[in-house]
């Protein structure tokens, strides 16, 4: 049996607003047929604010002048910032499994074995989406579907300021004590180094999550396309 193709674009620092714009259209692109292939992005923000559909007011405590954006996808509020690896899987489910269940379970899959590469010990917790680490959040997971076709995805923290927290009640769970790569492994790889190591083992949590081959490609396909700078 053949595996799907899933092709993965690494766009380095992005707007917010740019990706959102990218999603929108490579999900329609891939509900019109035009996208032939299942498409993850994975990218970092400047630091940013989001409220998905259920968010609580009360639940941004602060802005500091942060950019605050209110999105379509699930979940509460978040926080996106430089050093968090964020990913967007555009991903047709009805070629997979039309069930949202197993998608959100299947994304978390894909996380916990990344992190399993990073010698991070990883699992979920019962009530809740994302995945965490010794009793702590490192990854927020909130995502829409359109026509089985999905967008919007998770944040893995890799060497973000964790600080930046403190600004909001992280996806509306009170006392909940966020983490990242680089706090559970301690001092050593630089922070480069440690976004690049949790780039491939995300790639290969996916690949293995969902059974599918990975081509990884310079630009972004369809209406949007145009080669990418890494850095």
């Amino acid at each position: 049996m053949t595996r799907p193709v899933l092709e993965v674009v690494q766009a380095g620092l992005v707007s917010y607003a740019e990706a959102l714009e990218w999603q929108r259209a490579l999900a329609q692109a891939r509900i019109d047929g035009r996208l032939g292939t299942d498409l993850l992005l994975l990218l970092e923000h400047p630091a940013v604010v989001t409220l998905g559909r259920t968010s609580d007011a009360g639940h941004l405590l602060r802005r500091d002048g942060i950019e605050v954006f209110e999105t379509e996808r699930g979940g509460d509020v978040t926080f996106h910032g430089p050093g968090q690896l964020v990913g967007y899987p555009i991903i047709d489910l009805s070629r997979h499994k039309p069930d949202l269940h197993w998608y959100l379970r299947t994304l978390e899959q894909a996380l916990i074995e990344a992190l399993a590469g990073l010698s991070i010990p990883a699992e979920r917790n019962a009530g809740y989406t994302g995945v965490w680490t010794r009793g702590r959040k490192i990854a927020s997971i909130g995502i829409h579907v359109k026509q089985w076709v999905t967008w919007h995805g998770f944040a893995l923290n890799v060497t973000t300021d964790l600080t930046e927290f403190e600004r909001i009640v992280p996806c509306g769970i009170a006392g909940v004590d966020m983490t990242s790569v680089e706090r559970e492994l301690g001092a050593g790889s630089g922070a480069q180094s440690l976004m690049n190591e949790s780039v491939a083992a995300v790639i290969r949590g996916f690949a293995r999550a969902f059974g599918a081959e990975t081509v990884l490609r310079d630009e972004i396909p369809g209406s949007a396309a145009q080669p990418l700078a890494r850095g």
